[in-house]
């Protein structure tokens, strides 16, 4: 019995062992046809590519980085090809960096692995590509923005007021926003859906161009039929209006004006670049009567004293020639009976065109007049401007605050300051004359530096009329000159 049964255990045996090499050739077959190619749990650039071979990973990698990225500005849907930007993915390298795990491994131990179910976790490869972002910049400026951007309009000059209409905010496309945006979008095989930043832009304020046709609009409400020139100076970006008005005509602006007291902050120039620092009391107590009351006397006194001759007028006119102003002269003092010193021909008082009849003692100019206190408003806030570079080390910053803080004390209520918000700073001097032929006031004018929130700027008006200015009627023209011009400014967003 024991030697029936021998045989049959015996061949059982052999039997187990054909059947555990035949398993042993299976897994070894089943393994080396997964480890020629990507092990599972392998991940290339963010698309999982575990058991496909290098070409099939690189058709699903080119697949998931071929897709369009979509953008949404507000309801409008874009497609971005890759391609536009230059989108180059850079398969082999990010193929090679996968494979070269794999090849890492020593066979046998990882096939030891293998059967006992302790396969290696592949270590993700990063996305590697490249794109333009220079030409991603220029598509969404030149397909994008241009198509979508919805811009901001002007408030526009209400004809018969001194205000402006509300303007439209616009919508603008963060450019720089989007490019981080998009490029995340385009280093991303699902997340490829990109909602763009828009920029909420106020609306602008109005040209100077819209500035200047209210300006005339309110002369022509008025009902003044006198002459005006009227000049205005951004203090921020020096952008400039000057124009001549007449019953609707348009004049060539640069009109010999009667200066008048306007004169008086030529003689402060002056007087600040004659002087040491700090200007001596008895001459700050003249400057003071000259400029808050607008006293003739003061201001003789004053150039007497601190200009040192009887030829004070003559060198507040040399002044003004040397800072550019050649329309700008004083030819003698201001109490009755004076002599004249000199005949002044000016490029303004010698046109044929215009005749405003100016005094041959004192005139000026609506722009000279304005360029000097653009000159004092420079010089106060940053020392420099046309006074260091004519006069260098003559007149300090200290002295142009000064000089701006005498003009503040100019209170009068009425004409450009009328306009202005109660509190605004105001640094101006005034002017009318009475004429001693007819008694009547044949000359108008208002000089200052306007402080607002919303921007600094220079504004004069000039007036003239042959016949007589009508003062309620001229009063409230400069105001609401002056109010329009600060609305301007001081538009609410």
């Amino acid at each position: 019995m024991r030697g029936k049964r021998f045989p049959f255990l015996r061949w059982i045996s052999i039997f187990l062992v054909l059947v555990a090499m035949l398993l042993f050739v299976v897994q070894l077959v089943t393994y080396s046809r997964i480890r020629a190619n990507f092990a599972p749990g392998t991940v290339i650039a963010g698309v999982p590519v575990g058991g496909l071979n290098q070409q099939q990973a690189a058709e699903r990698l080119v697949q998931a980085y071929s897709i369009p990225v979509e953008v949404h500005y507000g309801s409008a849907v874009i497609q971005i090809r890759p391609a536009v930007v230059d989108f180059d993915l850079q398969l082999e390298t990010m193929l090679a960096v996968a494979d070269q795990q794999r090849v890492n491994q020593p066979f046998w131990s990882a096939f030891w692995g293998y059967l006992w179910n302790r396969l290696p976790t592949p270590i993700a490869v990063p996305l590697r590509a490249t794109f333009s972002e220079e030409r991603l910049r220029a598509y969404l400026v030149s397909e994008v923005a241009a198509r979508y951007d919805q811009p901001p309009s002007a408030a526009q000059p209400v004809p018969g007021s001194t205000n402006f209409s509300a303007g439209n905010p616009g919508l603008t496309l963060d450019i720089d926003r989007a490019v981080i945006l998009i490029s995340d979008a385009l280093r991303s095989p699902s997340a490829r859906v990109v909602n763009l930043s828009v920029v909420s832009v106020d609306p602008p304020r109005p040209s100077f161009q819209n500035l200047q046709i209210l300006l005339q609009q309110v002369i022509d409400a008025s009902g003044f039929d006198g002459l005006t020139e009227l000049y205005l100076m951004d203090l921020q970006n020096g952008q400039e209006i000057n124009f001549a008005y007449q019953n609707g005509d348009h004049l060539t602006p640069g009109i010999a004006f009667t200066a008048a007291s306007t004169m008086k902050i030529p003689i402060m120039v002056s007087t600040y670049l004659r002087q040491p620092e700090p200007l001596p009391m008895e001459l700050g107590e003249l400057m003071t009567l000259m400029i808050e009351r607008s006293e003739n006397d003061p201001a003789d006194r004053l150039m007497e004293q601190a200009l040192g001759s009887n030829l004070g007028p003559l060198q507040v006119t040399a002044d003004m020639q040397a800072l550019g102003l050649p329309n700008t002269f004083l030819a003698g003092y201001f109490y009755v009976g004076a002599p004249l010193l000199r005949s002044f021909s000016t490029p303004a008082n010698q046109r044929s065109d215009v005749n405003t009849a100016p005094d041959v003692y004192n005139q000026t100019t609506a722009a000279e007049m304005g360029m000097l206190l653009a000159d004092i408003y420079q010089c106060a806030q940053s020392g420099g401007g046309t006074f260091a570079a004519v006069f260098p080390g003559e007149i300090s910053q200290s002295e142009c605050r000064q000089m701006v803080n005498y003009l503040v004390l100019d209170k009068i209520g009425v004409l450009l300051q009328a306009g202005l918000p109660e509190g605004t700073q105001f640094a101006h001097k005034h002017a009318w004359v009475t004429d001693p032929t007819d008694g009547v006031i044949h000359t108008i004018s208002d000089a200052g530096i306007v402080y607002t929130p919303g921007g600094n700027y220079i504004l004069t008006v000039y007036l003239y009329h042959p016949t007589q200015i009508i003062w309620d009627q001229a009063n409230l023209m400069v105001a609401k000159l002056s109010m329009a011009v600060h609305n301007y400014y001081n538009l609410a967003p």
